[in-house]
């Protein structure tokens, strides 16, 4: 009788990092020598599903061989006067260890004086007339605060690829204009957004809500829903589909309901035609909330 097989090992588990400081980043990043491909997820920490999913598309695009780098850093300068920089959650250990679960080989989560040690900086990126509008002007000053770290930290971690969610539509379209228009060597790669089953989009800041406020959360989802599901009708149909579900929800505070020209995120036109972003923003007690959905339209 043959003798059975030695079941099959499973695969060791990566190991990540935990880097403070730009030089205790490079040497854990590039022990030996640069790898063909690597890899960027840059976050604020409070790290959820939605994160692991940016970090696992990232150790996809670079195979087992390549390097995937998981930045936490709670930037200062994308935070406006009455916001919630002190607020935000920070769980750093917590953070490392989805990390390590989704495929990273390093985090990089610096203090302030490592990101800026000279002090805030008096030379800073500015996003422009695409920062204007929609959540820059709601938050005056806030997409020039996210260009200058991401350029930063791109110059830090030089990835191939660097990994941000749809979900942050107006974000990841400046990043990429940012790219773009600088001529960074860097792929921007955009993830679609994760949601619970519900619906509600993953966000680090809907920890805050209460039970009675994530319920009347769903709302943004359902309208964009709505929109996405009246797309073959044209422009006008989604926004009123949309805003139709709005108008009936109570607790919701809304800030804007935009169904966007992606190429440079501006109101689409009454006769536009191709892909759109139908996006809203809007507060549930005293925690501000946005979403989107990328559709189709007719």
């Amino acid at each position: 009788m043959a003798r059975p097989k030695p079941a099959a090992k499973a695969p060791k588990a990566r190991k990540t990092q935990l880097t403070h400081t730009v030089d205790d980043f490079e040497s854990a990043f590039w022990p030996d020598e640069r790898p063909v491909d690597n890899a960027v997820v840059m976050t604020m920490g409070a790290l959820h599903e939605g994160h692991a999913a940016l970090i696992r598309a990232a150790r996809k695009a670079v195979g087992a061989e390549g390097r995937v780098a998981v930045t936490v850093f709670v930037n200062p300068l994308q935070f406006g006067a009455n916001e919630d920089l002190d607020r935000y959650p920070r769980t750093l250990a917590a953070d490392v260890r989805l990390a390590e679960e989704s495929g990273a080989d390093v985090v990089f989560a610096p203090l302030v004086e490592e990101v800026y040690p000279n002090g805030d900086p008096q030379v800073r990126l500015t996003a422009g007339p695409m920062g204007e509008r929609f959540e820059g002007a709601t938050r005056p000053g806030h997409f020039d605060g996210v260009l200058t770290v991401v350029a930063k930290l791109l110059h830090i971690t030089d990835p191939d690829y660097a990994f941000f969610g749809e979900k942050d539509a107006q974000q990841l379209a400046i990043i990429q204009r940012m790219v773009a228009d600088l001529d960074f060597d860097v792929e921007i790669v955009g993830v679609p957004t994760i949601r619970e089953a519900d619906g509600l989009a993953l966000s680090s800041r809907n920890r805050y809500l209460s039970e009675a406020e994530r319920e009347q959360a769903l709302a943004l989802s359902r309208a964009l829903f709505a929109g996405r599901d009246a797309a073959a009708q044209g422009p006008a149909a989604v926004r009123e589909a949309a805003a139709k579900v709005l108008d009936a929800a109570d607790g919701l505070d809304l800030d804007y309901l935009a169904l966007i020209d992606p190429h440079d995120f501006v109101e689409a036109a009454d006769d536009f035609q191709g892909e759109a972003v139908l996006a809203a923003a809007a507060k549930v007690g005293s925690t501000r909330l946005i979403d989107n959905v990328r559709i189709i339209v007719r």
